[in-house]
């Protein structure tokens, strides 16, 4: 009888469509993995039809689209491993922190609850949804130069316009404010479960070069886990940017989560 496959559940971030995940799910299919990609509740299903209707995600916040991939983990035939990127990196950890998911890989991971470091270069990221009181109920969008600040930075421009025609797509500014207030809210969105000793093998990787979510960020979301005995590393790439997912060195980035995986046995 032949062995269940192991489903793989990717998660993407603010201004991403769920299709920048493809060139993974392809890899982890061929590593016999059975990886799907589901996008953000209400996400049109092409890059085309999102950017044609913002208001289809707007005013979706952090528990909204945690509670959306929840629902969707518990009607997998096993545990999955839960790979997020940006947001979809702090959506892992809350789900991981629930004890959904075999294990988890947060990649750049927006900041949750009890993070303080706040970088210039993360101001400036968050601007473009931050800057403006009223965007808390819209779905916003980013201009190639805004891409090129908070995704693009380590790349020459022509890849960075290239990635940004090719994936970006409005998205809610909802949990950018969530994460912005959390250490100011009792019972916040972003807060994580990090205590949680039972919980799935957890992956932090942060691309030092990251404007969006500065490697200090990441450093700082690490430290978080101090008090839990279940397993927690902090893999750095040197000098990526937040784009290191679906950029020109994403498969490094994919080998290296491959190979802690089968390190953790799973």
């Amino acid at each position: 009888m032949t062995a269940p496959t192991t489903p793989a559940v990717f998660i993407h971030g603010l201004w991403l469509h769920a299709s920048s995940w493809q060139p993974w799910m392809d890899l982890f299919r061929e590593s016999g993995y059975d990886p799907i990609a589901p996008g953000w509740p209400g996400e049109p299903a092409t890059v085309e039809a999102a950017r044609e209707d913002p208001d289809a995600v707007a005013n979706l916040g952090i528990d909204d689209v945690t509670d959306h991939y929840a629902q969707i983990i518990k009607d997998l035939p096993a545990a999955p491993v839960l790979i997020g990127h940006s947001f979809g990196g702090l959506i892992t950890e809350k789900l991981l922190g629930q004890g959904l998911g075999a294990a988890g890989v947060a990649i750049d991971p927006a900041q949750i609850k009890g993070v303080l470091p706040l970088p210039l270069a993360q101001l400036r990221s968050g601007l473009p949804a931050l800057g403006n009181p009223a965007n808390l109920h819209r779905a916003v969008a980013l201009t190639e130069k805004e891409f090129r600040f908070g995704f693009g930075n380590a790349l020459t421009e022509e890849e960075s316009d290239q990635l940004f025609a090719a994936y970006t797509i409005p998205s809610p500014a909802r949990p950018l404010f969530q994460a912005a207030a959390a250490n100011f809210v009792l019972h916040s969105q972003a807060a994580v479960d990090t205590d949680n000793a039972s919980r799935g093998p957890l992956l932090l990787i942060s691309g030092t070069a990251d404007h969006t979510v500065p490697d200090v960020v990441t450093r700082s979301t690490f430290k978080q886990y101090r008090d839990s005995i279940a397993v927690t590393h902090l893999k750095k790439f040197e000098g990526r940017g937040h784009s290191l997912t679906i950029d020109h060195g994403w498969k490094d980035v994919a080998d290296e989560v491959l190979t802690w995986l089968r390190g953790c046995g799973i």
